[in-house]
């Protein structure tokens, strides 16, 4: 196991943690606030990288697509919650899951008709396409390291939103107890609108930056909802703080052991069996992670308070 393997590994968890972060943030103040379980977040995910992928190829730009991109998605997920979503608050969670799961589908149907089932590419910025040299024998992709920088300071202003603003403070408090909030004379619907639509663009956000690392396709937000609830869970629901460190210990634990799993293992067992053991104990990593956590702090690490 070489120093620039494991620093490369470790920049590699960090972007995943920090693409988490901006789909878990929204997810979990929505859940948090609202009591609404979304499955079709990840929906939403997908949703930016297809616009910023469309906006790309019509300006020859990726930041003016991008600067397009976040707005469709507000747009979108503000009439989504107008449409269909706010009919749903006062249902059980039952009802939200099969409502969302078939919003999964229409929406997946949707992005084929309109932009057909071959996957899409976006190419890296010219001004971040290349690498750096990090350390001696290491360098790294200039457009990995943005990622990483555009999601924590994402981090640091969401923090400061939800802290220092009055905007913030309603957040929290309907966080903490929703009908108290309502009853003191605070709009609750226009509070859900708004942290709905913020979620939603902060979803199209990470689908958008990943989009020139991966191939833009149907579904492909799929995967990612299930590591976001995952990152919800051990973070505690509801905390932005909690999400953010949960999702760079998802980050981090999911990659790592993905790359290093099979050598550690061969400290006890023989190649091909390490090789085995490692493929299949990587994937369960997380969710023995979570269930660490919840057995020490079953509210999650940073649990809003109630």
């Amino acid at each position: 196991m070489s120093a620039t393997l494991l620093s490369v590994q470790t920049l590699n968890g960090l972007q995943l943690g920090v693409l988490l972060f901006l789909v878990a943030a929204g997810l979990t103040l929505v859940f948090g606030v609202m009591d609404f379980i979304n499955l079709a977040h990840g929906v939403q995910f997908m949703i930016g990288a297809y616009l910023a992928a469309m906006f790309t190829a019509l300006t020859d730009n990726f930041f003016l697509g991008l600067g397009l991109a976040l707005p469709a998605a507000l747009t979108l997920g503000l009439a989504l919650e107008w449409l269909v979503f706010r009919h749903l608050y006062a249902r059980d969670h039952l009802d939200q899951v099969l409502a969302t799961f078939g919003i999964i589908l229409f929406l997946n149907q949707a992005v084929k008709f309109v932009w057909g089932a071959a996957p899409l590419s976006v190419p890296v910025p010219t001004l971040l396409s290349g690498s750096i040299q990090l350390m001696e024998g290491l360098r790294y992709p200039i457009y990995r390291l943005a990622v990483i920088g555009a999601g924590i300071a994402v981090a640091l202003l969401l923090s400061l939103l939800v802290s220092r603003t009055r905007i913030g403070m309603l957040v929290r408090a309907g966080a903490a107890n929703a009908p108290m909030v309502s009853a003191l004379g605070v709009d609750i619907g226009r509070l859900f609108m708004l942290v709905f639509g913020f979620g939603a663009m902060l979803a199209g956000f990470a689908g958008a930056m990943v989009a020139p690392l991966v191939s833009v396709e149907p579904g492909m937000g799929d995967n990612l909802l299930i590591l976001t609830f995952v990152v919800i869970v051990i973070g505690g629901i509801g905390s932005i703080r909690g999400a953010f460190i949960a999702a760079l210990l998802v980050g981090l634990v999911d990659t790592l052991g993905r790359a290093f799993g099979p050598l550690v293992l061969r400290l006890f067992l023989d190649a091909s069996a390490a090789s085995q053991a490692g493929q299949a104990l990587a994937p369960m990593l997380i969710y023995i992670l979570m269930a660490a956590v919840l057995f020490v702090r079953p509210a999650g690490l940073f649990p809003v308070r109630r």
